[in-house]
């Protein structure tokens, strides 16, 4: 009898017809929470798609499951403990959207700086009076220092877009040096008072974890320069949102690009969404047509190898396979 898959965000077409020639599949794009699964999650030995959260309340609903494939790089919506213990494997999708995120993170870096979104306002409102005036000029990002917290794979990419493309000073902190930066990039390993004391650009890139939530807060804004850019790529309850809203609407830093909120998506009354120092983006980090493919096609082969005794490709935590071999 063939596994049976449900399949809970948008999938491309062909993907979904490969899912088919091996597996029952049951497709519910769009699903909102574990109600509108059921009861297909209660016999479905495979799981894909990029938010359902995955703790308790889920995997009681799941009896049969064996292995969830998260069509993301970041897994904080799974409990992988929980699933550890219940041999229920997990994997994720990094790599493939290295470049596209990186790209977005620079887009956030340069249009806050030289207060694009700002600017493309005035001109459509008719607001453009020539010549512009010193009071809508913006700050240069080439020659200045670039402070990345956590150096992994997108860290990278970014301080690679900073090094050669900009010529700019490189600053890292991260739990672990990396001496391939540190080669390739010339980066400084730092500690993170000091990255935010010389930093002129500030990347957060961390993965979401009990060390890492609201790591950034009023202490760290204070720190900062204030013509310093923060940019938050990673995920929004790294930062404590309200000390944000505090250092922009007190000019404590000069400018901020966010692409993660605490909540999404964002209320409407947020008061980042009123600032004109602000870059806002609806989390599309990787949101490419070809990198968002690219993520599908590998949670596809993930789900695939786990589902048919196969070690995936990218398994979270691997103690669930080593067991059953």
């Amino acid at each position: 009898m063939a596994k049976k898959v449900l399949v809970y965000s948008e999938l491309p077409g062909d993907l979904i017809e490969k899912l088919k020639e091996t597996f029952e599949v049951r497709y519910i794009p769009g699903g909102k929470d574990i109600s509108d699964l059921l009861p297909d999650l209660t016999e479905a030995d495979g799981l894909l798609g990029s938010w359902l959260r995955a703790g308790k309340e889920l995997l009681d609903h799941a009896p049969a499951l064996k292995i969830i494939s998260n069509i993301t790089v970041g897994y904080d919506n799974l409990d992988i403990p929980l699933l550890t213990e219940r041999g229920i494997m997990a994997t994720n999708t990094p790599g493939v959207l290295d470049e596209t995120t990186a790209d977005t993170i620079f887009g956030l870096m340069l249009a806050a700086a030289r207060r694009f979104t700002e600017l493309d306002r005035l001109v459509k409102n008719g607001n453009w009076k020539a010549p512009v005036s010193t009071e809508h000029y913006g700050i240069d990002i080439h020659h200045k220092t670039l402070g990345i917290i956590g150096m992994g794979r997108i860290g990278s990419k970014i301080a690679k877009r900073a090094h050669f493309g900009f010529d700019m000073d490189i600053l890292y902190h991260n739990r672990s040096r990396d001496p391939e930066a540190e080669q390739l990039y010339d980066a400084g390993y730092c500690e993170l008072d000091e990255l935010l004391e010389k930093s002129d650009f500030i990347c957060l890139m961390v993965p979401l974890t009990p060390e890492t939530h609201r790591l950034i807060g009023e202490r760290e804004f204070r720190m900062m320069k204030k013509t310093a850019v923060f940019v938050n790529g990673s995920r929004g309850k790294t930062v404590d949102e309200a000390a944000l809203v505090k250092a922009l609407q007190e000019k404590i830093i000069y400018a901020a690009g966010l692409d993660v909120y605490e909540q999404e998506p964002v209320s409407p009354d947020n008061p980042l969404l009123k600032m004109d120092n602000v870059v806002t983006l609806p989390h599309v980090g990787s949101a490419t047509h070809e990198t968002r493919y690219a993520m599908a096609k590998l949670a596809v082969e993930n789900l695939t190898k786990g589902l048919l005794g196969e070690c995936p490709p990218n398994l979270i935590n691997r103690e669930v396979f080593r067991s059953r071999a």
